[in-house]
């Protein structure tokens, strides 16, 4: 029997997930909602989804749906994902996951409450090259992993939504996320310092970032993100007897380790997969089947640890939602 899904909102997010689901034999994509009848009727008909819904609140009140994809901007999640688990429904939410620490927080009291999943839709912990990074440094062939570098920026300043501090925008909440979450992934969540700068758009919101975070044994994270210019998207990682590339922090495509004498002694590369959503959603499902209300690749605490460092980054740029 396939699983229900709806998703809430009709952006371009929304349509890569939707061609992912139809290619997904054990997904049953049921349903698209948009505050715009037309948009998500529409959506419905270049994506072959049998039901489209005018308004949020006529999906989530569809007892048919399982569970909501909320592909909303990061402003709306909040509100959303409460919709989605005060009518019952399973929900994996698209990063970032709130627009601060206590939203953040205040959705996954409410799932838990309900006994329903939610999960935070970043979708590269669902990946099975996550699994393998983390296989290559407990080998030790790079010896004790101590500094890390991770960028990711594109040319995306022209998008209305991210520069629109109603909307939460800006490049940390779209693509800082990614390189804070590459840093996790390598040394963890028990930070110890944060420091920073940035540069802001007209608008106010951080048009680039650099952020340095130090951990315990004299580890280092320094990470780079930006909506108007263009990068390498890569991570390296620093060990004590050699180093390794990942190609593409946003979607890992490769890892190349080198040695002490930057030899390449190891390359690792992606399975063949849809898109790369399929994990996340693969993941919820079997959460949901499974009883239960988060999934082990992305646990809950590492969700609001990222969320937490994230506030404590914009308290540091005098940077304030309009929501908050």
């Amino acid at each position: 029997m396939s699983f229900k899904i709806g998703i809430l909102g009709a952006g371009s997010i929304a349509g890569t997930l939707a061609e992912t689901m139809n290619r997904m034999p054990q997904v049953e994509l049921y349903g698209i909602a948009s505050r715009n009848k037309n948009k998500a009727e529409a959506f419905a008909e270049k994506y072959n989804i049998k039901h489209a819904y005018g308004s949020y609140e006529d999906m989530v009140k569809d007892p048919e749906i399982q569970l909501v994809y909320i592909a909303t901007p990061h402003s709306e999640h909040y509100n959303n994902a409460k919709l989605c688990l005060d009518h019952g429904k399973h929900v994996l939410c698209e990063k970032s996951f709130a627009v601060n620490a206590i939203q953040a927080q205040e959705m996954i009291d409410l799932a838990k409450q309900k006994n329903l999943l939610i999960t935070e839709a970043m979708w590269v912990r669902y990946m099975p090259m996550v699994e393998t990074l983390r296989n290559v440094l407990d080998s030790g062939i790079i010896g004790t992993p101590m500094t890390l570098t991770a960028n990711l920026c594109y040319l995306i300043d022209q998008v209305p939504r991210l520069t629109d501090p109603a909307l939460a925008g800006g490049a940390l909440l779209d693509v800082g996320v990614y390189t804070l979450t590459f840093a996790a992934i390598v040394f963890g969540d028990e930070v110890s310092e944060i420091h920073s700068s940035f540069i802001k758009t007209d608008s106010g919101v951080d048009a680039q970032n650099s952020i340095t975070l130090h951990y315990s044994e004299g580890r280092m994270a320094v990470l780079n993100s930006s909506i108007r210019v263009l990068s390498d998207r890569k991570g390296i990682v620093y060990g004590t007897e050699g180093f390794l590339i990942v190609e593409n922090i946003n979607n890992f495509e490769s890892i190349s380790v080198y040695n002490k004498n930057r030899e390449l002694v190891e390359t690792h590369v992606c399975p063949p997969q849809i898109s790369g959503y399929e994990y996340q959603i693969e993941a919820s499902m079997e959460a949901i089947n499974n009883g239960l209300t988060e999934c082990p690749q992305m646990p809950h605490e590492a969700t609001i640890q990222v969320m937490r460092i994230m506030d404590q980054l914009r308290k540091q740029w005098g940077i304030r939602y309009p929501m908050e």
